[in-house]
Order: structure tokens, then C-alpha cells, then sequence
């Protein structure tokens, strides 16, 4: 494997190298000959792999020096193969530690992520033109495309790639066949943590680099004292609110809102969750005819809670509509559509809502202050999805301080909590309960989907065009058959 050693780009600096120290310490406590885990040779296939432990093993050992319980175990351990540090003789594309008879190999400290090794596309596509070679073209789906965006992106220096993954398999053919599977092993290893394949997580993928060292002491200069001081001012100007009042406020929101949180409350007719009865998402679909008593009185908490539920929404435009001023709303709404739209029809969208609410004389014309105006019009002349935030929050806060108030006591409202309905109880017995939690289905995780979409398209992709001469003769054959 071609590396080059560059600067280590002030990767030490980073807190999350405290963490891959420790577990270096910890693999190296692990590999001593006396009290740590026993390796030994073992049979892979046909093939003899020295120093090879299993996952049991490995699990073993951590409960028993670290003291920890056996999930801490498995995810210390998991941890240990995500970076590296450990690798699998047998299912690379997990990284993660089976409690086992899995075999498993300590990676060399070569590989090491605490030696700072940057893992370049050039060095992949090595790798991948020597795996290759020895697989004569026949690579995982992943592999192939990478292998084919390298090929077209390093295309200037392809032929001194291509050199360095066949001088490369020519070396590894003139070593032992044990040696040969083990450093394989610890290639593949190494690029499944730097390259994992689609649908996994990598355990290196930290972000941007720092370039200087965040606990170097600072030299205390004039622009030193005078960052103190405008910090310290600012500090100072800060308004606060004693611990005290704060907690109150939290207590009080706790308490409005815990009825109608169905993790935290016994949601009516049922906890859906718990009993596998739809009847609870059937009542609170986002539009109704007629809405229940917990989500009318959740209108009255605010007037956020209030817009945000469409069937409330609806029942506020209807008491706007009888008000005639029906204009407030249908322009907040305008400018949600704009924040949340698409992209392409943004310009279209803030010039048809500057003609229908904000020019002089439009058909829906707002009353904002000119100020606000000012600012939205300048704005108007480069749109973009936040130009008519001010606007916007203006209206909410007028409809907020005037209408909420006027709709809360308005025939509206009232004949609304008329008509709500408060469903009865559910009562489910623990056997019907059992009984359910035995009929459910797991749901088939993400990666497992993406795997089987991945299956398909290489299907298609090694079935090649389709032969529409040979298809006309099998279905003639077929109907001649028939007859």
C-alpha cells in the first residue's frame, strides 16, 4: 500500500484523540503475551491464520479487566473495529464485534488512525486496481463504482496507478498464502473504515481540521485585554432571570402540555403505540370533520399551536372569513409557501404575493407600518425565501395581540368546542395485548433496503440489453403452443 507522510494537519487537537489514545492503550493491554487475550492459530477455510482471537474472547476479556456490564463490553469492543484497531477475518462489511466464534486479527499499528495517515484517493485506487487484477474484474457494486469515478477523475495519472496495483499483486503472490490473507485483511480493514460502503456510518468522519491548538495559552498583549474587555461588557449587559423563575416556567409548560403528549399521557380512545390500534392517528389526522376536545384545547395554549394544526387553521379562516379580514392569514400562509417552496418558482412567488398583498391598490391589500414596507420592497428587488420575514412577523404579531383574542371568544370557537367529541376509553386486556405485541412485524432496517435496491440494479446491470428478436420468438413459440 503507497502511503506518503504528510503533516498530521492538528488532528492531535481534536478531543476525540483522548479517546483513540485510550483505546490504543487499552489494544495494547490486550495483546500482551501474559494477561491479555489468548491468540492462537486457527483454521480459515483451508487456509492457517496466526495470532487469531475470536469475538467471545475478546468480550471476555473487556468485562472482565474493565468491570463494565456485558452491552458496555460489546460496545467498547465495537468501538475497537469501527476505528480499526481490530478487523474480521470473515465479514468485513459490519464493523462492529460479534460475541462469537468470528475471528478476528489486531490491526498493525501501522494502520493505525492515532498515525495520522491521510487516506488519499490515489492510494484507493491503487488498492482497487490490485483487488481487480486478482478478482479479474469481478468487484463489489460499491467498489466497481468508486473504481469507476477514480478512473475518470485520476485519469491523468491512471497508467502509474494502474503500474503500482500490479507490481503491488506481483509482491503479494510471492508470499505465503497465510501472509497474503492477512494483509489483505488488513487492506480491506483499513479502507472499510476510511471508505465505508453506502448505508454505514464511518467512525472517522470528524469534520474540518483545526490548524492551531485550542489550549495553547494565548500571548497577553493589548488586543489580548481588550477582547477581555468587550467580553466582559457584553457579559454584564446580558439580561438574566434567576434559576428560580426559569424552573417555575418550566414546571408551569411541563404541565399544560402533559395530557396531550401520548408518551407521557394515556392517549384516548388508546396509545397506539402501545396497543397497536390506529384509532388515535384516525381521530388526529390533519384534517377531520370533527375535531377532539384534547386538540381544541390545545388551540387555546398559543397561537402557534393554533396555526399549526391545519383542521385549526381551517376554523380560524372561517371566523376571519366572517370578519372580513380573511387577507392576514392568506398572506402568512403565501409567505410559508415562499420559506418552504421550491426554488424555482421563488421569483414568481414573491412577485404574485408583492401584487396581491403589498402594491398600491392590490386586491388583498395588508396594512404594515412603512417602515416595514420599506424594507420588504428593497428586498423584493433580489428575492429570496426570507425577503418577506419582516412583513410576516409583523402580521403574525398583529393577528396574535388582536385576532387570537377576538376568535378565542367568537360563536366560532365556541360552536367548535361543541361539536368536539372526547372518544371513550379503549380497555385492552394483557392476553389481547400479548397477543398483539406477538402479531407485530418488525419493521426492515434502512441498510438492509438499500442492500436489496443495490442487489437489483447490479441484477439489471449483469443482465445487459435486452434481446427484443429473441423475446417476439419465445412469446410466437408460446402462442403456437396455445393452438
Amino acid at each position: 500500500m503507497t502511503i506518503r507522510t504528510l503533516h498530521d494537519y492538528a488532528q492531535h487537537y481534536r478531543p476525540r484523540m483522548a479517546c483513540l489514545k485510550k483505546l490504543e492503550a487499552l489494544v495494547v493491554k490486550m495483546q500482551d503475551p501474559k494477561s491479555g487475550v489468548k491468540s492462537q492459530e486457527q483454521k480459515l477455510v483451508i487456509t492457517t491464520i496466526p495470532h487469531a482471537t475470536t469475538g467471545h474472547d475478546v468480550h471476555a476479556w473487556i468485562v472482565s479487566q474493565l468491570q463494565v456490564s456485558a452491552k458496555e463490553a460489546q460496545a467498547i469492543g465495537t468501538m475497537m473495529v469501527a476505528f480499526g484497531y481490530i478487523y474480521p477475518l470473515q465479514n468485513h462489511r459490519k464493523l462492529h464485534l460479534r460475541v462469537d466464534s468470528s475471528l478476528y486479527r489486531y490491526q498493525t499499528p501501522y494502520f493505525w488512525p492515532v498515525q495520522h495517515w491521510p487516506a488519499e484517493d490515489a492510494d484507493y485506487a491503487i488498492y482497487l486496481a490490485k483487488r481487480n487484477i486478482r478478482k479479474k474484474g469481478v468487484l463489489d457494486l460499491h467498489e466497481q463504482e468508486n473504481y469507476n469515478r477514480l478512473h475518470k477523475w485520476l485519469n491523468h495519472k491512471w497508467d502509474f496507478i494502474m503500474a503500482q496495483g500490479k507490481e503491488q499483486y506481483r509482491a503479494g503472490k510471492e508470499r505465503k498464502k497465510a501472509d497474503r490473507v492477512v494483509l489483505d485483511c488488513q487492506e480491506r480493514a483499513h479502507w472499510v473504515v476510511h471508505r465505508p460502503p453506502p448505508g454505514t456510518v464511518s467512525a472517522m468522519d470528524y469534520g474540518l481540521d483545526r490548524l492551531v491548538d485550542p489550549n495553547m495559552e494565548e500571548k497577553k498583549n493589548v488586543g489580548y485585554f481588550r477582547r477581555i474587555i468587550i467580553f466582559s461588557s457584553q457579559y454584564l449587559m446580558r439580561p438574566r432571570v434567576k434559576s428560580s423563575v426559569s424552573l417555575s416556567a418550566m414546571v408551569r409548560f411541563s404541565g399544560i402540555y402533559k395530557n396531550h403528549d401520548p408518551f407521557l399521557a394515556p392517549g384516548l380512545p388508546s396509545n397506539p403505540w402501545l396497543t397497536d390500534d390506529i384509532t388515535y392517528w384516525e381521530h388526529n389526522l390533519p384534517r377531520v370533520e370533527v375535531p377532539t376536545s384534547m386538540r381544541v384545547e390545545r388551540w387555546t395554549f398559543s397561537f402557534m399551536d393554533l396555526l399549526s394544526d391545519p383542521c385549526g387553521r381551517a376554523d380560524f379562516r372561517l371566523f376571519l372569513k366572517k370578519e372580513f379580514s380573511g387577507e392576514n392569514l392568506a398572506f402568512w400562509e403565501a409567505c410559508e409557501d415562499l420559506k418552504w417552496g421550491s426554488a424555482k418558482a421563488m421569483r414568481e412567488k414573491a412577485e404574485h404575493i408583492y401584487n396581491t398583498f403589498l402594491a398600491p391598490g392590490a386586491p388583498r391589500w395588508i396594512n404594515i407600518d412603512g417602515r416595514t414596507m420599506d424594507v420588504t420592497v428593497r428586498g423584493l428587488l433580489h428575492p429570496h425565501r426570507y425577503v418577506l420575514d419582516a412583513a410576516q412577523t409583523h402580521i403574525f404579531l398583529l393577528m396574535k395581540k388582536d385576532t387570537f383574542g377576538r376568535y378565542m371568544k367568537s360563536p366560532v370557537f365556541k360552536e367548535t368546542q361543541k361539536r368536539a367529541f372526547s372518544p371513550e376509553e379503549h380497555k385492552f386486556t394483557k392476553a389481547q395485548l400479548d397477543q398483539n405485541a406477538r402479531n407485530r412485524k418488525p419493521g426492515i432496517h434502512p441498510i438492509i433496503l438499500h442492500q436489496r435496491a443495490q442487489e437489483e440494479k447490479a441484477k439489471l446491470a449483469a443482465s445487459g440489453p435486452v434481446d427484443i428478436k429473441q423475446v417476439m420468438s419465445k412469446l410466437d413459440r408460446r402462442n403456437n403452443l396455445k393452438n
